[in-house]
């Protein structure tokens, strides 16, 4: 199976996903378990099954934010969680990792609530409900019940993750702490100076948004996940291609007995819609500056993603050429007439060319505003999917047993097959700061029991591509989390290339413990303040973590 993975590298890159349900569980936990321990960092993304009022999640407080994103957490639930581990290869380029993926169908054990405009999403983007309800992975929320320590649950998954000390990778985290905490860990605290102490106390190593990475250090036009994650895979392919260090990402090769519960993501640089004539559909403006449309996958214009990507580089190359020939018309006037324009046209020059500042669509107060006048939802926000695999600890733990896989992104010739990118992130909240729920199960429906040639998949991807141009994939939480990880290890790299600095700590210090605000122009720090406390529960958890080590 491998073999033909490899034999298809021309085609496509495939990531592979474990598939992990009640009935595996035990089965992968030793994998599960090592993969953690030895990673560099760890990537976290998570599929719910509401939000509840979208209005409040915006509110210019950020205590009212917080108390609304818990109140959400206590009624809904978390219906899918992916992990991925990103270890440094040793021996290898320095930002060479093995890359270990991982997604979780969950089972709420509780009552919650399940809003209306999400299941209709959820099952338009293939979310299969039986597969979660028959094979979920139970868990109840708030406090633990009993020692569960030593219990193979994603209670106690989640609390290896802490107790690992890595730095923990998100996109647009602020609701996906939120949960985490309320499902896995202990009650929310009823403040966020007492809930961002706790999280400084159980993530040590430092918690890292790539949402705000994207917008605030890379400075991209658009900083929703896909976006971010094919600008990064575009960029290392150039730096690949001259011959500068790069990204490299490597998979454990597994074997086919595991194939029943390992989907394969294709992700490749040209999505299927950009070949054959659908540069001809424009481009959707909505999804283009936010991830998201309100019209879902029934939107008649382009939510392809290299689409976009590409129209944005055009108006950047515009950009740049009218700044150069603005300046050389400058440079041959006399100089009083340069210093009069330097007074009294600044303003102009800016109004015209756009020099200066970042292009209109990112602005986050815009998308924002956007958000509230567009929809009281977000779960028409598209998705995508991926696959999953098993992972045995000595596969993880030698690196000869991996896959290589490097981004062939500039090649024009090859079919691409990752989804149109109706696919937006649900959690890049540039409609609301936080998650939207994403389909989990989906990939069960796409299983095929026999493995399908990835020339097979492209076509069949492509054809799908050209009879809408909107339609896109499905989002699963591991692959997420996946595209997660890949844009943290990106802007690491490009951080250790320009800084002069030989210190290593913190670990990317410019995006330490700082969370991505929507509407805000600075981000929320996560620290422990001289006025506040952790929690009761918080350090109760935390004693018994330690002592059952």
């Amino acid at each position: 199976m491998m073999a033909a993975a490899m034999a298809g590298a021309a085609i496509s890159r495939r990531v592979p996903v474990v598939d992990v349900q009640s009935g595996n569980l035990a089965e992968l936990w030793p994998g599960m378990l090592l993969a953690l321990r030895s990673a560099a960092f760890i990537a976290v993304d998570t599929e719910l099954s509401g939000l509840g009022a979208r209005k409040a999640l915006l509110s210019p407080c950020i205590e009212e934010r917080y108390r609304a994103v818990c109140s959400a957490a206590r009624t809904r639930s978390v219906l899918s969680l992916g992990i991925a581990c990103f270890r440094q290869l040793p021996g290898k380029p320095e930002h060479t990792y093995l890359c270990q993926v991982y997604n979780l169908t969950l089972l709420c054990t509780e009552e919650y609530v399940v809003e209306p405009q999400s299941v209709q999403f959820l099952v338009q983007h293939g979310f299969d409900f039986n597969k979660q309800y028959s094979q979920g992975i139970p868990y109840h929320k708030g406090n633990d019940k009993g020692n569960e320590t030593q219990s193979q649950s994603v209670r106690t998954f989640f609390l290896e993750l802490i107790r690992a000390k890595k730095p923990l990778v998100l996109h647009n985290g602020l609701i996906d702490l939120v949960f985490l905490y309320q499902c896995f860990y202990a009650h929310l605290p009823d403040n966020l100076g007492t809930f961002t102490a706790d999280l400084s106390e159980m993530f040590p190593a430092g918690i890292y948004d790539t949402k705000y990475a994207s917008e605030f250090e890379t400075r991209f036009v658009a900083s929703y996940l896909e976006y971010a994650f094919k600008k990064c895979k575009r960029e290392n392919c150039k730096l690949r291609d001259s011959g500068s260090q790069h990204l490299t990402i490597e998979f454990c090769n597994y074997p086919e007995n595991m194939s029943h519960y390992i989907d394969y993501r294709h992700c490749s640089l040209e999505e299927a819609s950009s070949v054959g004539g659908a540069n001809n559909v424009p481009v959707c403006e909505k999804f283009s500056a936010y991830g998201w449309c309100p019209n879902g996958v029934k939107c008649p214009q382009s939510h392809n993603i290299d689409l976009i990507i590409d129209e944005d580089d055009k108006l950047l190359e515009k950009r740049k050429k009218r700044k150069h020939k603005w300046k050389r018309r400058k440079n041959a006037e006399e100089p009083a007439k340069v210093l009069e324009q330097e007074s009294s046209g600044k303003e102009m020059e800016i109004a015209q060319n756009g020099e200066e500042g970042p292009p209109p669509k990112q602005s986050c107060y815009e998308a924002a505003a956007e958000a509230e006048e567009m929809t009281p939802n977000d779960d028409d926000w598209p998705l995508e999917e991926e696959n999953s695999t098993a992972t045995a600890p000595e596969a993880s733990s030698d690196p000869s047993t991996c896959a290589r896989w490097e981004e062939d992104l500039g090649s024009a010739g090859e079919p691409a097959d990752m989804s149109p990118s109706a696919t937006g992130h649900a959690s890049d909240g540039d409609q609301v700061e936080g998650k939207s729920e994403l389909p989990s199960g989906a990939a069960s429906a796409r299983h095929p029991d026999s493995p399908q040639t990835e020339a097979v998949c492209a076509a069949g991807k492509q054809k799908e591509a050209q009879e809408l141009p909107s339609q896109g994939g499905i989002h699963r939480a591991g692959f997420d989390a996946f595209m997660t990880g890949y844009i943290m290890a990106y802007v690491w790299m490009l951080k250790k290339r320009k800084s002069t600095d030989g210190s290593a700590e913190p670990w990317c210090p410019d995006c330490h413990n700082k969370l991505y605000l929507s509407g805000k122009s600075v981000p929320l720090q996560i620290v422990k303040s001289s006025f506040s406390k952790s929690s009761k529960a918080h350090s109760r958890k935390m004693k018994l973590a330690w002592e059952s080590t």
